[in-house]
């Protein structure tokens, strides 16, 4: 299954991984001297109070106008709450649906908005997408409260025999704001499949597993069986879905999960963003809908250069949101 990056999945992998610059690969002292444990505590001072000038002006519900004095700068990430939000209790285990603007620091400019893209992203905090100190700002906030965020920008490289030469990137101001918190698995009306299909169990937090009975024939169209009916709305071909999803192989190995990747999946539907048998499969299924699909090649990876070229694919889909 391809996993395209969103915007706010592909930023938040970006700011990760400012985190590693600077790690040698040498042998750390894990006591770190008097001097370091000062410079580190001034840094982040110095990186609170710079975030602390923030001013974040405009509704809740709506991007905010991000105002500092430019150029903005500071060592490390950085967040705080800006304004409390008065709806369910985001935990550290939760999934929540959001909304971010992003500025550039050297000039305010607008780097990406989902308010203007209409595009409210996912997240599960207790999956390490992204770094503790956001993940602390958020967690016992509210639904509807609203974070700020930065994070430094990073020096120019030269191309090297391994890697291209990259520009300077500026320091990066965030607005989030907490718009909803999301099951993480389906929930509905259990559905007995038909026979002579893959057995599918739960775990206790919902994660799938099959098993395939010894004379299960592979299917030569698409098989689509409900095992939990949504209560939500029909999904429609065009919309972003907000999916967690196990895949394998007609043998029963697994090559993909969701699960085990540690974040649900969002992809436009219909459009030919996945397989065909995903946009035919789940097209028309509603939110909150739990759908096992058995998956020719032709639909699937037929055709393509890929090691599933051949298979026919099992996958069970919890279906979380659509928009």
């Amino acid at each position: 299954m391809r996993r395209p990056a969103t915007a706010a999945t592909a930023a938040l992998a970006l700011i990760a991984t400012l985190t590693l610059v600077g790690c040698g690969d040498g042998d750390v002292d894990p006591s770190p001297s008097a001097s370091a444990s000062t410079g580190a505590e001034d840094t982040l001072a110095a990186d609170t109070e710079a975030l602390a000038a923030v001013v974040a002006e405009g509704d809740q519900g709506a991007a905010p106008t991000l105002t500092f004095d430019m150029p903005f700068a500071v060592g490390a990430p950085v967040a705080r709450p800006d304004v409390e939000g008065d709806g369910d209790t985001v935990e550290a285990s939760s999934l929540i649906s959001f909304d971010y603007v992003a500025v550039s620091g050297d000039d305010g400019s607008v780097l990406v908005s989902t308010w203007d893209d209409g595009t409210p992203q996912t997240l599960g905090l207790a999956d390490g997408q992204i770094l503790p100190t956001l993940t602390d700002a958020l967690v016992g906030q509210q639904v509807g409260a609203r974070v700020l965020f930065a994070v430094p920008g990073s020096p120019a490289t030269e191309e090297t025999d391994t890697a291209a030469a990259t520009e300077a990137t500026p320091a990066t101001v965030m607005a989030i704001e907490v718009v909803a918190i999301l099951p993480s698995r389906a929930e509905g009306e259990a559905v007995a499949p038909a026979d002579g299909l893959p057995l599918v169990t739960l775990a206790e937090d919902g994660t799938p597993s099959i098993e395939i009975p010894a004379g299960t024939l592979e299917p030569a169209e698409l098989v689509v069986q409900p095992l939990i009916v949504g209560s939500g709305a029909v999904v429609e071909s065009g919309q972003v879905l907000t999916v967690q999803y196990s895949g394998w192989t007609f043998d029963g190995t697994q090559f993909d999960s969701s699960w085990a990747n540690g974040s649900p999946f969002q992809t436009p539907i219909g459009s030919g963003s996945v397989i065909a048998g995903w946009d035919q499969g789940l097209v028309g299924q509603t939110v909150g809908s739990q759908v096992l699909l058995v998956i020719p090649a032709a639909l699937a990876y037929g055709g393509t250069e890929s090691e599933l070229a051949d298979s026919t694919l099992i996958f069970v889909v919890d279906i979380l949101t659509a928009s």
